[in-house]
């Protein structure tokens, strides 16, 4: 299993300072309607932080088996990590426009392989609402992180076919 993950799952903006070591901010605005999150983290984001592209690095190809956004590979996962400078013993804090749920995705990913993250607590709504004016164009300069590869853990994933129908009941996922 995984490593004990220090962080709690949810921080709120007040918090942001107090987190131990060093925190990376990831904005992970991706839209099912099409519209680019690239292009709303180009037109403003929080101060300091990187873009997460769903499709690129948290998402393998998808299949009927697999559905639209199955796991990438880890090694996928990891060069993604390391190319938006994200290092082993970061403090990762997603945030997103659409209540967490997109956020969700790197944290679970994240705490999952044994890494700490959390959502930012209301995501950008939140940190507009204490830092009103606050949003950046600016990109932050990224030097590869040290980001290891490691395997997703069999035990907290399920195919679909254990999740669904009469033999799945008390099956958690």
């Amino acid at each position: 299993m995984s490593e004990p993950v220090d962080v709690p799952p949810f921080v709120r903006v007040e918090e942001l300072d107090g987190l131990p070591g060093r925190v990376v901010l990831a904005d992970m605005r991706w839209y099912l309607d099409g519209r680019s999150g690239r292009a709303a983290y180009e037109g403003g984001h929080l101060p300091g932080a990187v873009f997460v592209d769903l499709d690129h690095w948290l998402t393998g190809p998808a299949t009927l088996e697999g559905g639209r956004n199955p796991l990438p590979a880890s090694e996928v996962f990891a060069e993604g990590m390391r190319a938006l400078g994200i290092n082993d013993d970061d403090i990762v804090v997603a945030y997103d426009d659409q209540g967490g749920v997109i956020a969700a995705r790197l944290v679970w990913m994240l705490r999952t392989t044994g890494r700490r993250a959390a959502i930012l607590d209301g995501g950008l709504n939140a940190y507009l609402n204490a830092h009103p004016d606050s949003l950046s164009a600016e990109e932050p300069a990224l030097a590869d992180g040290t980001f290891s590869v490691r395997p997703w853990p069999t035990e907290v994933l399920a195919e679909a076919d254990e999740v669904v129908g009469p033999d799945a009941r008390g099956r958690q996922v």
